[in-house]
């Protein structure tokens, strides 16, 4: 084949390749934005091995590749943990940045809940909230995870374990904290509550949806859960049926098992 001909070949495949590169570019512009959500109650590190293995804790959320996640039992140079910084060292191990909310001073240090962000934190507030067995808050951190796009409200909680009223105070506590926010808002972590209970029929009834979960719903404890007390709730979004959760199956690292959750951005 001459090289003229050669050309008029190549050229006329020109305008097959120039559709094909057009749809392709269209379908992947049509795909919605999505973020990752972690929520993982660590016990301050301290496997099911009694041991205290913070690069532990960093693995397994390495794997779920999480965009936020919300932690609870976290420790801030307390005794029993080493005195290191958790939030910090785990942000750090998995190159996040992170905030700190702290419970309740405790061995030297501080006992609180913390939040990770692969989008940087615009602003961070920590929500008093009603006291139980011990003071208790919620973190709430603002994202912006599409750099333009909307604002995102992520929330760790960790309420009382001890008893439905300390946890239905400690709601509407919440609820008022963030009855201002007129962006989406995720909560996520531990409610120490069952899914009929009271606190979780409240969040709902003021506009959370909470995520129903695949047929492994259980977290609690992790060896072999029994029950079902970490949940992600969301408020804001455009769907009318949440996106499903999913248990993560690490027996070892916590006495909780993380939960897992995609979600599509408004």
């Amino acid at each position: 084949m001459s090289n003229h001909l050669v050309f008029r070949f190549l050229h006329s495949l020109c305008p097959i390749a120039c559709t094909f590169l057009t749809v392709a570019c269209s379908l992947h512009a049509a795909e919605p934005a999505k973020v990752r959500l972690v929520a993982y109650n660590i016990k301050h590190g301290r496997g099911m091995d009694n041991k205290v293995d913070l690069k532990r804790v960093a693995s397994v959320l390495r794997k779920l590749k999480p965009d936020l996640v919300a932690l609870q039992e976290i420790d801030q140079t307390c005794i029993r943990s080493g005195k290191v910084d958790q939030a910090a060292v785990l942000g750090n191990l998995l190159g996040m940045h992170h905030r700190f909310g702290k419970f309740m001073d405790f061995q030297g240090g501080q006992y609180g809940l913390a939040v990770l962000s692969r989008f940087p934190i615009q602003k961070s507030f920590r929500h008093q909230l009603a006291p139980g067995a011990e003071p208790r808050c919620a973190l709430e951190v603002i994202v912006r995870p599409t750099g333009s796009g909307t604002l995102l409200s992520f929330v760790s909680i960790h309420n009382d374990w001890t008893r439905g009223s300390f946890r239905i105070a400690q709601v509407n506590d919440l609820i008022a904290g963030l009855r201002e926010r007129n962006h989406p808002i995720i909560l996520a972590g531990d409610f120490n509550a069952q899914p009929k209970a009271e606190s979780l029929a409240r969040l709902q009834a003021s506009g959370f949806l909470v995520s129903p979960k695949t047929k492994d719903a259980k977290t609690f404890p992790s060896p072999s859960p029994r029950i079902e007390i970490d949940y992600f709730l969301s408020r804001g979004f455009s769907f009318v049926n949440s996106p499903v959760t999913v248990v993560h199956d690490e027996r070892l690292a916590s006495d909780h098992r993380p939960i897992v959750m995609e979600l599509p951005l408004p």
